[in-house]
């Protein structure tokens, strides 16, 4: 059957793992193609050309922002690139080939990226179209590198591969990200190749633009979406497990092993990712079934997620949250009665671009929990100028998720064993739906909670 698979970037730089342990696992002859790899690039490296994703800790592109001198930077790039290249040598990567490669990318980017800066230095032009497109040139090399580089050592191993570069540096033509994907894939008999596709796709309108970061699950969701495989499949450097096994131990957890799209939804608004939710959207919409596998345990069969999945007994699949998220809490004794007060609210934060995670309300206040990150100075002083009194404070979110949860007393348990551990709730709630029960904590009760609801329902 024809599968589209998805590599993340941990997992890429551990290529002898992903060869061993994905590409050729009990696979020979024809049994080796009918697949197609989107990959990310190697870890880090996207970091090194924009800015670091945890941190912020400034990139490549960072100094094209401030208006300094980015070529040295750019080059520095190129030099660890290749340095990363001698560790694949033993595979069978052709260092000359793979060098001259990535040397040849930089130095195209480098002209490209010199246009946009005299013409951001000029003043005559919108400066954020001209970072946008400095930002997505500077995203397309690391995929484009570990593209190359996986193709390359198939090749010299003997297996037929085939590049697709969907960064478009040679390719002036204003394509859709979506035409850009079919016609790179039209003509192509999967049947007698293994197809190698770039995270990256240059599109006319700018996959960074909405995505940003989450750029190549998005490639790896139209890539499906274009050629209907049979299964999607990420692999990641874990299981989707049923809690976080750094925190409760790999002996209190388990996989998941099936679940559905709104489950997977519910993960990603809390941080936990099995897909990014824009990319879900179209494998859910079209009925593609979506498959997370772990790269360290090629033999299990890991999480079946589909659209129509409702497990078969009522329980809770995943206990998970966050305590990077902050509580907001606005009061105002105007409040009560109001017909549409919280649209005024809804403004404030939808002009400054932030979402929230969760919302409860009474007669004159509302709360809600947003990520900390998103606390920006401009938020709180327009709630101020606003209400009569906003308070703030540090919080954890600890959610129990599941396709079928809805269980007489299961509110009641999981407050017990909260309580049994000292842990008071500050504020909780579901929807109708009941696949998502949310608890509000103080920030250093979120380990203990996992743990404990852990113990009490997984």
């Amino acid at each position: 059957m024809l599968t589209v698979e998805k590599i993340g970037g941990t997992s890429m730089t551990a290529f002898a793992d992903v060869l061993q342990n994905i590409i050729l696992h009990q696979r020979e002859g024809a049994a080796l193609y009918n697949r197609i790899f989107v990959v990310s690039a190697y870890a880090n490296v996207t970091n090194w050309l924009l800015e670091n994703k945890k941190t912020g800790a400034p990139g490549v592109y960072h100094r094209i922002t401030e208006h300094q001198e980015f070529r040295a930077a750019l080059q520095d790039v190129a030099a660890r690139l290749k340095e990363l290249n001698t560790h694949y040598a033993p595979l069978g990567l052709d260092l000359a080939v793979a060098d001259a490669f990535i040397q040849q990318r930089i130095a195209q980017a480098q002209t490209y990226l010199e246009s946009l800066v005299n013409i951001l230095a000029s003043g005559y032009v919108n400066g954020a179209n001209i970072l946008q497109a400095a930002r997505e040139i500077l995203a397309s090399i690391g995929e484009a590198h570990s593209a190359f580089n996986s193709v390359n050592i198939l090749q010299n191993r003997g297996v037929n591969a085939t590049l697709i570069d969907l960064s478009g540096f040679d390719d002036a033509r204003a394509l859709t990200i979506d035409e850009r994907i079919r016609q790179a894939f039209a003509g192509i008999d999967f049947a007698t190749t293994i197809c190698v596709a770039t995270g990256y796709t240059k599109g006319t309108e700018g996959i960074m633009r909405e995505f940003d970061r989450g750029y190549s699950e998005v490639t790896f969701s139209k890539i499906a979406v274009a050629v209907k495989p049979q299964e999607a499949i990420i692999h990641k450097e874990y299981h989707l497990c049923s809690a976080d096994p750094m925190l409760v131990g790999v002996d209190h957890c388990h996989p998941v092993g099936f679940t559905n799209y709104d489950v997977a939804d519910q993960l990603a608004d809390v941080g936990m990712e099995a897909i990014h939710p824009k990319a879900s959207k179209p494998l859910e919409i079209n009925a593609i079934d979506l498959r997370i596998k772990n790269t360290f345990e090629p033999g299990h069969p890991g999480t079946l997620i589909t659209r129509d999945y409702v497990a078969p007994r009522k329980h809770v699949e995943v206990i998970t949250g966050t305590d990077k998220v902050v509580m907001i809490d606005i009061y105002d004794p105007l409040m009560v009665g109001t017909v549409g007060f919280d649209l005024q609210l809804m403004q404030s934060f939808y002009d400054l671009g932030v979402s929230y995670i969760f919302k409860a309300t009474s007669a004159n206040s509302i709360s809600m929990l947003i990520w900390e990150k998103d606390l920006k100075p401009q938020l709180i002083e327009a709630l101020e100028a606003k209400y009569e009194k906003v308070t703030i404070e540090k919080a954890s979110l600890v959610c129990l998720i599941g396709s079928n949860i809805d269980q007489p007393g299961l509110l009641a348990k999981a407050a017990g064993s909260l309580a049994e551990v000292g842990i008071s709730i500050r504020s909780a709630g579901f929807a109708l739906r009941k696949v998502n029960i949310q608890f509000i904590l103080a920030r250093e009760d979120y380990k203990t909670a996992i743990i404990a609801l852990n113990k009490a329902l997984g």
